[in-house]
C-alpha cells in the first residue's frame, strides 16, 4: 500500500454526505501515504473538502442549462479536465450515481473502484454489491471502498470516540478526538461576531433543509426559542445560506426571542468556530447538522423523513435525534405524499417542549448554569 500512486476520489455532492466520508479521507491516506490523492466534486462542496487528506481539488464544470444535452455536455468537459490531469491509476467513486462511474470511465482512469449500482457495474472493475434493502449507515459504505481488500477496522460510529448514556462516565476516546480545522480548511476565515455584540453564552439555530420532509415548521423554531430565551436568557444564533435567509429574517422579526440572522455570511466552513464555542446547535436533519457535529458542538436534530441508521451525523460533537415514528416513516423521501390530514405528521408531531426536554437531558445539561 506504500506504493505512489495517483489516486482521483468523486466526492459526494452533499454537505452532509461529504462530512460523513471524513472517516472514508482518513482511512484512504493510511493505506495509501505516499500516493498523490485529488478529488473531483460539484462547486457547492468545494469549501468542505478536506485539505489536509487530499493534495487537490479538481471542480467540476457547472451545468449551463436544464436539458440532458446540457449535463452531458458538462460531464464529458469534467471528463476531458481530469484526464488532461492524469493519468490516474485509481479512481473511487463515493456517490453511487452512474455520472460519477461515466466520468472516470471517460478519463481515462486505470482502475474504478464503487458500489455496482445505478447500472454502472460494467464501468467498474472493482465493484462491491448492492442492496438497496440493507441497513448500512453512510459512512460505513464509503469507508468499505478505500482498498480492494477488507480492512480490520473499528465501526465507523465508534471514529469519533463514544458518549455513555451515563454522564457521569467519561467519552471513550475514538480514532479521532477533534477536527483540526486550521489544516482541513486553511483558506476558511471563520466567522466575526463582535459586530453581533453577543452577550454571554449563546446556542445556534439550524432551521433549513432543501427537503420539505426534513423542515420542522418555522413556528415550531420559535416557540422552542421562547422556552430557551425565557429559561437561560441565552441568545440564539441563526444559520445558514441564502436560502435559508427569509426564515432567518422572520424569526430574527421579534427581538424578545434574542435571535440573530447571520445567515448568508460565506462558505458554510465559516461557521466553524461559531459551532464550537456554542452551547449546543438545534438543526433540521441537514448538512449543517453534520457540519456542527464535526465541528465539536453538541447537536439536537429535529428528524423527519429520513433515516437515522443510515444518515445519522457523526462527529465529535454528541448528537442526539428526536423523532416521531408514524406508521410511514422513514420514508426517506423529500416530499410528503401523505393525505393533507397526515401530511408531514413525522415532523409535525414534534413539539418545542419535547425538544427543550431532549436537549436539558442529554446534551451537557448539567455543566449548564439555568435561571
Amino acid at each position: 500500500m506504500g506504493t505512489r500512486h495517483k489516486i482521483v476520489v468523486r466526492s459526494p455532492n452533499w454537505i452532509g454526505d461529504q462530512i460523513l466520508a471524513y472517516p472514508f479521507f482518513h482511512y484512504l491516506r493510511e493505506a495509501y501515504p505516499s500516493s498523490h490523492i485529488a478529488v473531483v466534486c460539484s462547486p457547492w462542496v468545494e469549501a468542505v473538502q478536506f485539505r489536509n487528506l487530499v493534495d487537490e481539488v479538481h471542480l467540476l464544470p457547472k451545468v449551463k442549462g436544464a436539458s440532458l444535452w446540457d449535463k452531458w455536455q458538462s460531464l464529458e468537459l469534467g471528463a476531458e479536465g481530469l484526464k488532461q490531469a492524469g493519468p490516474w491509476d485509481l479512481g473511487i467513486c463515493l456517490p453511487n450515481s452512474f455520472s460519477s462511474a461515466w466520468l472516470f470511465y471517460r478519463s481515462g482512469v486505470k482502475r474504478r473502484r464503487g458500489y455496482a449500482t445505478d447500472g454502472r457495474g460494467f464501468l467498474l472493475q472493482e465493484s462491491l454489491p448492492w442492496s438497496r434493502k440493507s441497513i448500512s449507515h453512510r459512512a460505513e459504505a464509503y469507508v468499505r471502498l478505500v482498498t480492494e481488500a477488507p480492512l480490520s477496522l473499528p465501526p465507523v460510529s465508534e471514529f469519533w470516540g463514544t458518549y455513555p448514556s451515563n454522564d457521569l462516565d467519561p467519552k471513550i476516546p475514538g480514532v479521532l478526538e477533534q477536527l483540526n480545522v486550521e489544516t482541513a480548511w486553511p483558506a476558511s476565515t471563520p466567522l466575526d461576531l463582535h459586530p453581533f455584540q453577543i452577550p454571554g453564552e449563546y446556542y445556534v439555530l439550524a432551521p433549513g433543509s432543501t427537503a420539505e420532509s426534513r423542515r420542522w415548521p418555522v413556528e415550531r423554531f420559535a416557540a422552542l426559542a421562547r422556552l430557551i430565551v425565557d429559561e437561560t436568557g441565552w441568545s440564539g444564533l441563526i444559520v445558514g445560506g441564502a436560502g435559508e435567509s427569509s426564515i432567518a429574517r422572520q424569526l430574527a422579526s421579534d427581538p424578545s426571542l434574542k435571535l440573530v440572522d447571520c445567515t448568508a455570511r460565506g462558505p458554510v466552513t465559516s461557521y466553524w468556530k461559531v459551532f464550537r464555542e456554542a452551547q449546543f446547535t438545534l438543526s433540521n436533519d441537514s448538512g449543517l447538522a453534520h457540519m456542527a457535529s464535526l465541528c465539536g458542538s453538541p447537536v439536537q436534530v429535529v428528524w423527519g423523513a429520513g433515516n437515522p441508521r443510515r444518515t445519522e451525523p457523526l462527529g465529535p460533537g454528541q448528537v442526539r435525534v428526536l423523532f416521531n415514528p408514524v406508521a410511514c416513516w422513514p420514508c426517506e423521501s423529500n416530499l410528503c405524499s401523505q393525505p393533507s390530514e397526515r401530511r408531514l405528521e413525522c415532523l409535525r408531531g414534534i413539539f418545542a417542549e419535547a425538544v427543550w426536554k431532549e436537549i436539558k437531558a442529554g446534551i451537557g445539561a448539567p455543566s449548564w448554569n439555568l435561571k
